[in-house]
């Protein structure tokens, strides 16, 4: 009998601890990395010959929301593609659990906005066979996965529970008695195997409450009281486990800032705060971020940020675009069915209105907008051409060149909007901090406007290949070991003896990312916008290959890890 399952050969290895790199061998068996070193051929059952290729730890994404799409894609696309071999699920406080029977409809439409994820898919695609957070663990175990999955507890469906949806929306205190309740249910759901729990805390009424209820009225965590979690962080550090995630605008609000850290002083855990983001613009934002995550640092307070370090802009219509939800006029006036939309965006009484609150917080200007999908002989002249330059044409402003072209085509007209932090000089202050997480993929939602997936790839293409801002060794701690530690996963994020086989073997002078492109892969007839990778040779989960030559093998050995961690007991079990 072979010693090992599989050998990795003659790799260029990156640990994900940041020591040099170094030729060596891997040896798997049972899934764990039994060896590394020299490993005879003979040894092994398969052997992978890595020759001319790195081989380094999987990537670990801390914020996903592939709570409905890990039912219907047990490969968590666009993720996987990416290097991806471990997710975090439940984000931003929005999840499917725990819900009643009779609140699974209002729950799915939440989602549709917030996190833009299609209600068909998810009416087709959710297997609702639960209504606790345990039973929904239980449901995931079961489901095929090809990523491993690591699930927060999210506030939003438990205050929805506890205090019933109205008191919940309306953001009426719990009374102590409801208080007590929630407390009980989140060590119900930690006792099950949540990491930890998660929130959005956006201003309902300010500058930065970009994501919205179905009915554009405030998610329930945005109305939350800060004793709720100061509560909840007390949960954790009597348990002295877990983690806290939220979801708070990354201006110079200093009661939010004062408020995480009273949190993670409270629990003594640490604390990912979403997120980190450069406004090309307006500079100042991410620079006074980074210099209060410094100063958390010194003082040994445990906040860290999570960058937004992709440059991945937004390709939208207006049948779904929904995030400029932070300005109010134009968030009522996208509202509603594309019936409902078309007639209010046609309406000439609301452009000043609109004209009066450009967004300038989740997209660059409007005149930037390029128009790349017209759908009628009217607008077909103005394809590539931005907004700016169409409304000089017409001698029309801005605002009104846009939707009056958008009305045209029945606002099926394709725009794309680079993001607002396109400056290599700002996003390598973001890369310059040691602290400061690689990721915001928000894997599973916003599929229609959004590729953000691809961060991992754009990390070793673009950040250190391209641009030379970081080393190889240290782009790996970022991807994996440092989210890793973070989030309480208790044995991955490293290539070691011991250790679990998630392990990427790439070609790094080849790696790229693929054009954009739309597929019609989800359930309930819904589309969405892909782009995937080429040059990973083989992806390995758990000690199995799940793609290899950039294919999928259709081999679902990751698993749902309760408490960070699952691969021993899961060896007991079988």
């Amino acid at each position: 009998m072979a010693r090992f399952d599989t050998a990795i050969k003659n790799g260029l290895i990156f640990d994900g601890s940041r020591i040099p790199r170094y030729r060596g061998d891997i040896g798997i068996k049972n899934g764990v990395i039994a060896a590394i070193g020299h490993i005879d051929a003979s040894d092994a059952d398969r052997v992978i010959d890595a020759e001319g290729l790195h081989v380094a730890p999987g990537f670990v994404d801390l914020h996903t929301h592939y709570d409905a799409q890990l039912f219907w894609d047990p490969y968590c696309t666009l993720s996987s593609w990416h290097g991806i071999t471990s997710a975090v699920i439940g984000n931003c406080g929005f999840g499917f659990a725990p819900v009643a029977p009779e609140m699974r409809e209002r729950a799915m439409l939440t989602m549709t906005r917030v996190e833009a994820i299609p209600y068909a898919s998810m009416k087709e695609g959710l297997p609702w066979d639960w209504t606790t957070f345990p039973d929904f663990l239980d449901s995931v175990e079961r489901a095929p996965k090809a990523i491993n999955i690591l699930p927060y507890m999210p506030i939003g469906p438990l205050l929805i529970w506890v205090m019933g949806l109205e008191d919940a929306k309306a953001g009426r205190k719990p009374t102590d008695a409801e208080h007590a309740e929630i407390c009980r249910l989140f060590e119900e759901a930690l006792d099950a195997g949540a990491c930890g729990w998660s929130a959005q805390r956006l201003l309902p009424d300010g500058p930065s409450s970009v994501q919205m209820d179905y009915d554009a009225t405030p998610m329930v965590t945005d109305v939350m009281h800060d004793e709720t979690c100061e509560l909840l962080a007390g949960v954790l550090g009597r348990r002295n486990e877990g983690f806290m995630q939220m979801t708070i605008s990354s201006g110079s609000y200093q009661n939010d800032r004062a408020h995480m850290e009273k949190l993670s002083q409270i629990s003594g855990r640490p604390l990912l705060w979403n997120v980190v983001q450069a406004y090309d613009h307006k500079p100042e934002v991410h620079r006074g971020a980074l210099r209060w995550l410094d100063d958390c640092r010194d003082r040994g307070v445990r906040v860290y940020g999570q960058g937004l370090t992709t440059d991945a802009g937004f390709t939208f219509t207006f049948e779904d675009w929904n995030l400029w939800d932070d300005r109010p006029a134009w968030r009522e006036a996208t509202v509603g069915s594309v019936a409902e939309r078309l007639e209010k965006l046609a309406d000439p009484d609301r452009r000043e209105a609109l004209k009066a609150q450009v967004p300038l917080t989740v997209t660059g200007p409007i005149p930037d907008i390029v128009i790349t999908g017209p759908c009628s002989d009217e607008t077909k002249p103005y394809l590539d051409h931005t907004v700016g330059q169409v409304a000089e044409a017409l001698g029309k402003h801005p605002v009104d060149a846009m939707l009056d072209i958008a009305v045209a085509d029945k606002l099926e007209i394709e725009f794309f909007a680079a993001p607002p932090n396109v400056s290599k000089v700002h996003l390598k202050e973001i890369v310059d901090n040691p602290w400061v997480l690689f990721g915001v993929s928000d894997g599973g939602a916003h599929t229609k406007f959004l590729t953000a997936g691809r961060y991992p790839t754009e990390t070793l293409t673009e950040i250190v290949r391209a641009e030379g801002m970081l080393s190889l060794e240290e782009a790996h701690w970022r991807l994996s070991a440092l989210p890793a530690m973070v989030a309480g996963f208790t044995d991955r994020g490293q290539l070691k003896v011991g250790a679990p086989a998630d392990i990427v073997v790439y070609d790094y002078k080849n790696l790229a990312i693929t054009p954009s492109e739309i597929v019609h892969d989800l359930p309930g007839g819904e589309w969405r916008r892909i782009q995937r990778a080429e040059g990973y040779r083989y992806i390995l989960v758990n000690g199995q290959v799940t793609i290899e030559d950039d294919k999928e093998t259709e081999t679902y050995s990751g698993r749902l890890l309760r408490h960070g961690g699952g691969m021993r007991v899961a060896m007991a079990a079988e």
